[in-house]
């Protein structure tokens, strides 16, 4: 039997919200959303032209102190806060400041944008929310207060008894917003849900360390990882357990251990990196493990990118670029990025992928090629990168550290910071890629 016109439009009414909830929890057909990574769910994936061919340098913005949070945009404005205490609201078109909150403690916190408002942690141990708009304070809440991760012959450093707050702890957790409330990890090892709105406390979680990585979200849960060497799943509106996982231990010198590294959640697969140096595949559901990639002792930092049944993530010390059958674990195809470290996490724009580097480059993988379309250099690098550079290409870390000694290694990591190393992730909108750097510049390449 024919239907009416009127009873067709009621049955496309009856569906509209249910079509509507599916395009919200596909990320495949989402817009990105200004927050780390560019969507709840981390994939690192945005829907934008990016700059597969570098033409220049379309503004910088100088920020006191460094730059390792990433780059948060919405709108007409880009947000991120520094090292010096200073959050920053930057003009996207022009480079020029909006406004600035002075927060007075460091921040490396990646910001979250949403309802108007502005969220992220600072080294004081208090979580912000600002007005997107004016900068001014809407509220803020105290955790039970900030630290790195600590631990004693820390990456085999003398005095073997002293318990050292590890120089490599560099970020901070990054919040996401979702369904009314703010997620994020602390270093009081616990995982905070707040309402939204008004800051108050809906849940935490106490894991069995600190918690720097940060949250993903996905069918209602939250997944991150603790330096307590666990990955935990967490029941987003309870806050209650639903699953863990246990990676490495290295009871020793601490150096194989922790999670630092936030997930990424893509057809029911949590994908993370570890200090282990390995990089997980869980099934989101029971935490089961599907497979793990080692890397022979490089350290995962960065967070992984997901797109097109590929894995995609950097390393540290090996400096490396992979590219893993998502399915398999299997290699795909990899780039060597001089041995030089990469913390900052791959960014994917097109058939484009951007990834920072501790050498002080943004480099561009074209990934239909696999080879390296361009890179750019920082100011800091130009300046400094010479000092510490062997001929090969490769860090020269015998130029920076002196001993084993632990004094001697945060003098040796001061060096090479000098360098001028891309810790911030970048974000690709329109045809513009924007990161920041630890020479406290603010690009934005076009």
């Amino acid at each position: 039997m024919r239907s009416s016109a009127k009873s067709r439009l009621q049955f496309v009414l009856t569906l509209m919200p249910a079509m509507a909830v599916l395009l919200v929890a596909d990320p495949a057909v989402c817009e990105n959303i200004p927050t780390f990574r560019g969507n709840a769910e981390h994939t690192g994936i945005y829907d934008a032209a990016g700059v597969p061919a570098l033409n220049g340098v379309k503004w910088t913005f100088k920020a006191a102190g460094q730059l390792i949070a990433s780059p948060t945009v919405a709108g007409s404005t880009v947000y991120i806060g520094s090292t010096a205490g200073v959050f920053y609201a930057v003009d996207r078109e022009s480079g020029s400041a909006k406004w600035k909150f002075a927060v007075k403690a460091r921040v490396a916190s990646t910001a979250a944008v949403a309802n108007g408002m502005v969220f992220f942690g600072a080294y004081d141990g208090n979580f912000y929310a600002l007005d997107a708009v004016s900068g001014t304070l809407k509220w803020k809440f105290a955790t039970e207060g900030e630290r790195r991760y600590a631990a004693s012959h820390l990456h085999g450093s003398q005095p073997a008894k002293e318990v050292m707050p590890d120089p490599f702890d560099c970020y901070l957790s990054s919040p996401v917003v979702w369904n009314g409330a703010v997620y994020f990890g602390s270093g009081d090892g616990n995982v905070y849900a707040l309402d939204a709105g008004s800051g108050a406390l809906k849940w935490k979680f106490k894991t069995g360390d600190v918690v720097h990585a940060s949250p993903a979200i996905a069918d209602g849960k939250v997944y991150i990882g603790s330096w307590d060497s666990n990955f935990y799943a967490l029941d987003a509106a309870m806050g209650k357990e639903v699953w863990r996982f246990k990676t490495g231990e290295d009871p020793d010198i601490h150096n194989q251990v922790g999670i630092q590294s936030s997930a990424a959640v893509v057809d029911g697969v949590v994908y993370f990196g570890c200090r282990d140096a390995h990089l997980y595949a869980l099934d989101a559901k029971t935490g089961e493990k599907k497979w793990a990639y080692g890397t022979k002792g490089s350290w995962v930092i960065a967070s992984p990118a997901v797109r097109d049944g590929k894995v995609f993530f950097a390393t540290s010390d090996s400096g490396m670029v992979y590219a893993l059958d998502a399915r398999s674990g299997d290699v795909v195809f990899s780039l060597n990025l001089q041995r030089w470290p990469s913390f900052s996490s791959p960014a994917i724009a097109e058939n484009t992928l951007y990834e920072g580097s501790d050498s002080g480059h943004m480099n561009a993988v074209d990934l239909v090629n696999r080879k390296i379309a361009w890179s750019f250099e920082t100011e800091a690098a130009k300046k400094n990168g010479a000092a510490y550079t062997k001929a090969d290409g490769s860090p020269n870390y015998e130029a920076a550290y002196d001993s084993d000694f632990y004094d001697d290694m945060m003098a040796g990591r001061k060096r090479m910071m000098s360098v001028g190393p891309i810790l911030s992730s970048p974000v690709v909108a329109d045809k513009v890629v924007y990161f920041g750097g630890t020479d406290g510049m603010l690009y934005a390449l076009d």
